[in-house]
């Protein structure tokens, strides 16, 4: 028999937020880019043709919350993604749309 795990009220809470974290295009779509490799935020702004202001913005939340992280390379910053807990989610998530995706994209629950 499987042991379920239950999460406590605080859990529930930051697992919520780690969502809200994933839940905006621009901010997956610098983990995907940086899925490739790392980055600065000037190829992250071109690769994805977004401004650098927008860019810094979302990279400082990303930052802040683990999923990526930097480090200094003379007057740039370098963007990583975290390999050991965001890659896996990222799979995760890669497999569960290869089934999900039509009922993701037609859910009146959802918002755009």
């Amino acid at each position: 028999m499987s042991q379920q795990l239950m999460l406590r009220k605080t859990d529930v809470t930051a697992v919520s937020l780690l969502f809200t974290a994933l839940s905006n295009d621009c901010r997956v779509s610098i983990l995907n880019l940086l899925r490739n490799g790392p980055k600065n935020v000037g190829e992250i702004s071109e690769g994805l043709k977004i401004e650098q202001t927008m860019a810094s913005h979302n990279l400082k939340c990303l930052a802040f919350c683990g999923l990526v992280t930097s480090q200094r390379l003379g007057k740039t910053i370098e963007y990583t993604l975290n390999r050991e807990t965001v890659e896996p989610i990222l799979r995760l998530a890669d497999k569960h749309i290869s089934k999900y995706a039509i009922n993701l994209r037609t859910c009146k629950t959802l918002e755009r």
